[in-house]
């Protein structure tokens, strides 16, 4: 069996050993794939990994020796899913390898926001506050989380780890969710529409996967509806906020401050409006990649491989 991985330097940039895969086949790692390398690479092959190359029907055509496609990541959407199905290709993901680190995230930057850890390290280096009158040094409000409601948009893995430590912190936690109020923890209240939930929560957090419906669920019309003290924490997927709009309500003090770690357009070549906009605090798509959980991506897109040899595929998508 030949396995090729097009682009593995994200999950793997060197830190953790490829040994056990070539234990199982014959591996050829690429860090990067440029589209115009695809077939080359892979024409040979009968695994593909991908991360975040394009794998396309047309492409999928033009590889009759192609059996499996291994997806390092959660979202399968870099692949034409019903093409694949056609073809009896088949393809797995990576489900859950990342739900702590995500919540983390989430807390890393609503602390950063609520105790502006970041602005008052970078005014010590500064001197501001060696020359300070005063035994500490405080530039703005500080913010205590205790007490404040959470609006969770999304209730699978990350959205409930989020909806967990929140609770820890003493935070109200709302949800808007598929999921019935009685398969809901005690401490979650469900709302029946997004508007009541951007209007009610003094932060609103993403866990919702990227769909028609869900695409720009941020925009002026909800913005408009929060309070003027209200946060927006996005680590789900960039187009489910429409930069524009959050920018506008950022640089206007419409709202207070957003968290983001994801953009439209990763990375931001042609610029975006929320890059250097008002209270906004961006992180380059890292939720995910804490070593604990890229080591969880490693090992299950492994199992995933050895299933599929073994003929019992598991997290077929």
């Amino acid at each position: 069996m030949k396995i090729v991985v097009l682009d593995g330097y994200t999950a793997n940039p060197g830190d953790i050993s490829w040994e056990s895969w070539n234990e199982l086949a014959e591996v050829t790692v690429y860090d990067r794939t440029a589209p115009s390398q695809l077939l080359e690479r892979a024409k040979d092959a009968d695994a593909l990994l991908t991360n975040k190359v394009i794998i396309s029907r047309e492409t999928m055509q033009h590889l009759p020796s192609l059996k499996y496609i291994g997806v390092l990541a959660t979202g399968y959407n870099v692949v034409d899913i019903p093409a694949a199905h056609e073809l009896g290709i088949t393809v797995t993901n990576i489900p859950a390898y990342s739900t702590n680190s995500v919540a983390q995230m989430v807390f890393a930057h609503l602390l950063n926001i609520t105790q502006q850890v970041a602005a008052h390290s970078a005014d010590v280096v500064a001197g501001r506050w060696r020359d300070c009158e005063d035994f500490c040094f405080r530039k703005c409000s500080l913010l205590e989380l205790d007490g404040m409601s959470i609006g969770i948009v999304g209730f699978g893995n990350t959205g409930s780890a989020t909806a967990r430590i929140a609770h820890s912190f003493g935070m109200r936690v709302f949800a808007f969710s598929t999921k019935p109020q009685d398969q809901l923890p005690d401490y979650v209240s469900k709302v029946d529409s997004l508007n009541q939930l951007f209007s009610i929560c003094d932060v609103v957090s993403l866990h919702c996967p990227l769909t028609d419906s869900t695409r720009h669920l941020v925009n002026a019309a909800r913005l408009k509806l929060m309070k003027p003290t209200a946060i927006v924490i996005n680590t789900g997927r960039g187009p489910l906020v429409n930069d524009q709009d959050l920018a506008n309500a950022l640089n206007s003090g419409q709202i207070y401050a957003a968290g983001i770690d994801v953009l439209t357009q990763e990375p931001p070549r042609d610029g975006n409006p929320l890059i250097g906009a008002r209270n906004c605090f961006i992180t380059p798509h890292i939720a995910w990649a804490t070593d604990a959980a890229r080591k969880r991506l490693m090992q299950i897109a492994l199992d995933n491989v050895r299933a599929f040899v073994a003929g019992k595929a598991m997290n077929v998508v």
